[in-house]
């Protein structure tokens, strides 16, 4: 039997289980918010206004943020370098729910694909302790923080998308299906 690609290796190393449980967890997320019309993306739960339109978009600039700004210093790519997070702090969260959601997924998914390529990038030019960006406070986190970082910001996003999408159709599970790709 062949393991789906996010399940992480029984024995691997500390590079290995690190990107394998932060895939584990994309994909996770991607599931849960998979296949949706806009109705479905933009639907809330009480008084909240989260919604897994909003997610996706976050978590695409999340992905962004912490693979250039966090990792090496580099400016974000569009549309986030355009956008004014001052004057208009919930502007992911915000336009997504204006997006076709074959853009919005398909936003995601290049982000995610993107936040791959410069980690492995990274990783391979000095490995999890490679120094990154320093902080305003004068201290240098590793890639290994960045990364643990957005691990566990999925975390929290994964538990909310869960909630979000058990309101819309009643889909629940931990994992996606073995077959399942976005």
């Amino acid at each position: 039997m062949t393991s789906p690609p996010w399940e992480p290796p029984v024995a691997g190393t500390e590079v290995e289980h690190l990107l394998a449980a932060l895939d584990r967890q994309r994909a996770t997320f991607r599931w849960k918010a998979d296949g949706l019309d806009a109705a479905g993306l933009s639907l809330r739960i009480g008084a909240s206004t989260l919604t897994l339109a909003g997610l996706l978009n976050h978590l695409a600039l999340v992905e962004d943020h912490q693979s250039t700004v966090r990792l090496d210093g580099s400016p974000l790519s569009p549309p986030w370098d355009a956008v004014d997070f001052d004057t208009d702090p919930e502007w992911e969260m915000r336009t997504a729910l204006e997006m076709d959601p074959a853009d919005l997924y398909a936003r995601y998914d290049a982000a995610v694909e993107t936040a791959r390529r410069r980690f492995a990038a990274a990783i391979a030019d000095g490995g999890l302790d490679r120094p990154t960006c320093t902080w305003p406070d004068g201290r240098t986190p590793s890639v290994r923080r960045i990364l643990f970082d957005l691990l566990e910001e999925y975390g929290r996003h994964t538990g909310q998308a869960d909630l979000l999408r058990e309101a819309v159709d009643g889909r629940v599970g931990e994992d996606p299906p073995p077959d399942w790709r976005p």
